[in-house]
C-alpha cells in the first residue's frame, strides 16, 4: 500500500508525519513526490525509519537510485540526493553508475594517500631497520647470530641506529668503525665488522625497499678499511700452528697447574688448575682435527667408544655436512677419561646445569684469559687474567684453540697424507663441481681411517718426551 502526506498525493511528508508513522504500517510505501518513495521499516526495538529511492527511466526500463534512510540521513538530504539523480538522468547519467564511479575514485583517493604514506615511511627507513631486516632474512650464521648482534648492538646501532638509510653517508659509517679500529685499537673487530656491513649492503642493494633508498650509491662499498684500523694494522688471515716443542710445553703447562693446585696448602687462595675438560676439548681438536664449536654441541650418544666412532650430526658442523670422525687410540683415550668425568650429561661438554651444552666461546675464553699479555683490555671480573698458558716465551704470539686444527691439519700434511684426505678429516667443502659431488659417494672410511691413525701416532711421538710428570688424561 502507498501512503501519502495528509497534504495530498503529489506534495511532501513532514518529519512530524514520518515521527507519527505507526508500526503496523510496516512494508508500506510512502510517497514524497517527483518520484521519492520511501519502504517503512520497523526495528526489533519498535522504531521505524523510512528507506527513500529515486524512480527513474533508463534504457526502456524502470531503475531505482538509493537516497538514504530516514532519520539516518535527514528528508532535506534525501531531496537532495533525488534531486542530484534526477539532474543526472536528464544529462543521461545513470545515478548508480555514478554513484559507483565516485566510490571508486573515492577508494582511489584513499589508496593514493595510504600508498603516499607509505612510500614516505619507506623513505625513512633507517639503519636499525635494515639491521633487523638482514638480520630476519638475510644471513644465517652458525651461532644464531648472536655474535653478529652483538657487536653490532655494541658499535653501530648506537651511533647509526636512528639514521635514514637514504640519508647515511660513507663518512658515517667510517666514523663508527673507526671508533672500533683506532680509537680503542681493536683492528681485527673493525675489518670484522666492516665485511658486516658491507654484506648487509650487498644484500640490501638487490632488494626493495633497500635499493630504492640508496640513491647516492652504496656507502659501505665507498669505506676503506685503511681508514678505520691503526696505521700499524696488518690485515693477514690467521696461520698460527703450534710446533712440537710447544705442543710438549703445553702438557708440561697442564700438569704443572694440577700439580701446584694440589700441592697447595690453601685451595681457597691457590689458582685453580685449568679444567680438565678444557685440557681434553684441546687435545681432541689436535688429534681429529675438528672444529672447537662441533666438539663442544658433542653428545654422548653420537660417540661410539667401542668402534672408535664420534658421528658430527650435519645441524653441528660448519658445512651442514654431517661427518663421521674415526678415533686414533690416542683421540679414543681422551674421549675415554671425558666420559669419566661427563658421561652422566647428554653432552660430552655440559655447561653448569648438566641439561645445556657448554657454551662455545667458554674453552677460547679459558684459553684467551691464560693469555693475559696479548689482550689489550682491563682483567675481566671472576676471570682469570694471566700469562700461565703462554707458550715459547710468546714468540709466536698467542694461540687458540682453532689453531690445533690447524696444526692437525699441517701435521699430517708433515706426514704426506694427500690434502684432499686432510680436507676429508676436516670435513671441509671439497672443490670440484657439483655435479662430482652429487654423483660419488664413497665415504673413504678405510683411507681416512688410517690417515687419523697416522696423526694419533705422530701425536704419541711428539708427547713421548713429555711423558714425565704429564697429565694423566691429556697424553
Amino acid at each position: 500500500m502507498t501512503r501519502y502526506p495528509r497534504s495530498g498525493k503529489g506534495r511532501r511528508w513532514t518529519i512530524l508525519e514520518l515521527k507519527a508513522i505507526p508500526v503496523d504500517w510496516r512494508g508500506n510505501s510512502v510517497s514524497d513526490g517527483d518520484g521519492l518513495v520511501g519502504e517503512v521499516r520497523v526495528a526489533s526495538d519498535l522504531a521505524v525509519s523510512v528507506r527513500f529511492k529515486y524512480a527513474f527511466k533508463r534504457e526502456g526500463k524502470v531503475s531505482w537510485a538509493q537516497c538514504g534512510t530516514w532519520p539516518t540521513v535527514s528528508l532535506e538530504g534525501i531531496r537532495e540526493r533525488r534531486d542530484q539523480a534526477r539532474s543526472q538522468v536528464k544529462e543521461g547519467v545513470n545515478p548508480n553508475d555514478q554513484r559507483k564511479a565516485d566510490r571508486l575514485e573515492a577508494q582511489a583517493s584513499v589508496e593514493a594517500v595510504l600508498a603516499d604514506g607509505q612510500r614516505r615511511a619507506t623513505e625513512r627507513l633507517t639503519f636499525r631497520e635494515l639491521f633487523e631486516s638482514w638480520m630476519a632474512d638475510g644471513v644465517s650464521r652458525q651461532d644464531g647470530n648472536k655474535e653478529l648482534r652483538r657487536s653490532f648492538e655494541k658499535d653501530l646501532l648506537s651511533p647509526l641506529g636512528g639514521v635514514e638509510i637514504r640519508a647515511l653517508e660513507e663518512k658515517q659509517l667510517q666514523e663508527a668503525l673507526r671508533v672500533v679500529g683506532r680509537g680503542r685499537g681493536r683492528g681485527r673487530a673493525a675489518e670484522r665488522l666492516l665485511a658486516d656491513v658491507v654484506q648487509m649492503f650487498a644484500w640490501a642493494e638487490k632488494r626493495k625497499p633497500w635499493r630504492a633508498l640508496m640513491v647516492e650509491g652504496n656507502p659501505a662499498a665507498l669505506v676503506d678499511l685503511r681508514t678505520v684500523v691503526p696505521l700499524s694494522y696488518s690485515s693477514t688471515v690467521r696461520e698460527r700452528t703450534l710446533s712440537d716443542e710447544e705442543l710438549r710445553e703445553l702438557v708440561v703447562l697442564f700438569a704443572r697447574s694440577e700439580s701446584d693446585y694440589a700441592a697447595a696448602p690453601d685451595k681457597r687462595r691457590a689458582r685453580r688448575p685449568v679444567l680438565r675438560e678444557t685440557q681434553l676439548a684441546v687435545w681432541v681438536c689436535l688429534s681429529t682435527g675438528c672444529r672447537i664449536g662441533e666438539l663442544l654441541k658433542a653428545r654422548w650418544e653420537n660417540v661410539h667408544l667401542a668402534q672408535a666412532h664420534w658421528f658430527v650430526p650435519k645441524a653441528d658442523t660448519k658445512t651442514k655436512v654431517a661427518w663421521d670422525v674415526f678415533l686414533s687410540p690416542y683421540a679414543l683415550r681422551q674421549f675415554e677419561a671425558l666420559k669419566e668425568l661427563t658421561g652422566e650429561s647428554a653432552w660430552c661438554f655440559p655447561a653448569r646445569d648438566p641439561a645445556e651444552a657448554l657454551d662455545e666461546k667458554a674453552v677460547t675464553k679459558q684459553i684467551g684469559d691464560r693469555q693475559a699479555r696479548f689482550k689489550k683490555r682491563k682483567a675481566p671480573k671472576g676471570r682469570r687474567n694471566d700469562d700461565s698458558l703462554v707458550l715459547a716465551e710468546g714468540k709466536f704470539g698467542a694461540w687458540t684453540p682453532h689453531d690445533m686444527r690447524r696444526t692437525a691439519s699441517t701435521v699430517m700434511q708433515r706426514l704426506g697424507i694427500h690434502p684432499d684426505m686432510i680436507d676429508r678429516c676436516q670435513n671441509h667443502v671439497l672443490p670440484g663441481s657439483k655435479v662430482r659431488r652429487h654423483y660419488q659417494h664413497y665415504e673413504y672410511e678405510v683411507e681416512k681411517r688410517a690417515a687419523w691413525g697416522m696423526l694419533g701416532a705422530e701425536l704419541e711421538r711428539v708427547f713421548e718426551g713429555a711423558s714425565k710428570g704429564k697429565s694423566a688424561i691429556a697424553v
